[in-house]
């Protein structure tokens, strides 16, 4: 007897059979290419998030590290903490109340880290949808699969396991075919979902260390003022 093959069990299954593995097909196809853009998006983020982190606290002047920092080109950190040195620099103009300009900083890296935030999980909830959706598309395919293999049964006088295998084979290969598309998106997910995560609690914290770093620096200035007036 000849061993059915993969390609053998898609090409004899019926056209609504062939039709849900084409869209499995499909989803695997995506959700890898999801998983690499997003592989590739976490490894530049987390390298310029340190590269960033060395250079800020290396002593050097903001104006100097901002000298050539555009905002539609920063991202991640560097662009949290640009936008929060624009907003000092914008508001310090207008009003020398420390408490003014410093809610003026953080309502803008705060707004800087909602849309980082944007950035890291787009694309996640495809992966969530591709995991969640693929195994009940697979079992789907196999009830039906199942039913179709039992109506042939009808078909012939002597009902023998020889006669429902193929059946039921090309039926359970959906499930298979689910899961196959189904796990690396679940285990990517998880994955990015944690490192988009850490990465929002480093920028939530780099914001706070800019924060205090501000209020010292306006607070020391408005000391020395009220001592040269004194």
């Amino acid at each position: 007897m000849q061993e059915l093959t993969f390609v053998d069990m898609m090409l004899g299954s019926s056209l609504f059979i062939q039709f849900l593995m084409l869209c499995l097909l499909l989803g695997s196809v995506l959700s890898w290419v999801s998983i690499f853009q997003r592989w590739q998006l976490f490894r530049q983020t987390r390298k310029g998030h340190e590269n960033f982190r060395e250079r800020f606290w290396s002593g050097m002047e903001l104006s100097e590290l901002f000298r050539d920092t555009e905002t539609n080109e920063a991202e991640g950190a560097e662009r949290i903490v640009f936008l929060g040195y624009k907003a000092f620099n914008r508001i310090r103009q207008k009003t020398t109340d420390p408490v003014a300009i410093l809610e003026a900083v953080e309502r803008s890296m705060r707004i800087a880290i909602a849309e980082e935030q944007d950035r890291l999980n787009a694309g996640l909830p495809f992966l969530a949808t591709i995991g969640s959706v693929s195994p009940h598309v697979g079992l789907f395919g196999t009830v039906w699969g199942i039913i179709e293999a039992f109506r042939s049964l009808a078909t012939v006088q002597q009902a023998t396991f020889a006669v429902v295998a193929p059946g039921m084979a090309e039926a359970l290969i959906t499930t298979a075919l689910g899961l196959f598309v189904a796990i690396p998106a679940v285990v990517a997910y998880n994955r990015y979902l944690s490192s988009s995560e850490l990465l929002l609690n480093n920028y939530e914290n780099f914001a706070d260390e800019f924060s205090g770093l501000l209020h010292r620096s306006l607070v020391t200035k408005k000391v020395d003022a009220e001592k040269a007036n004194g």
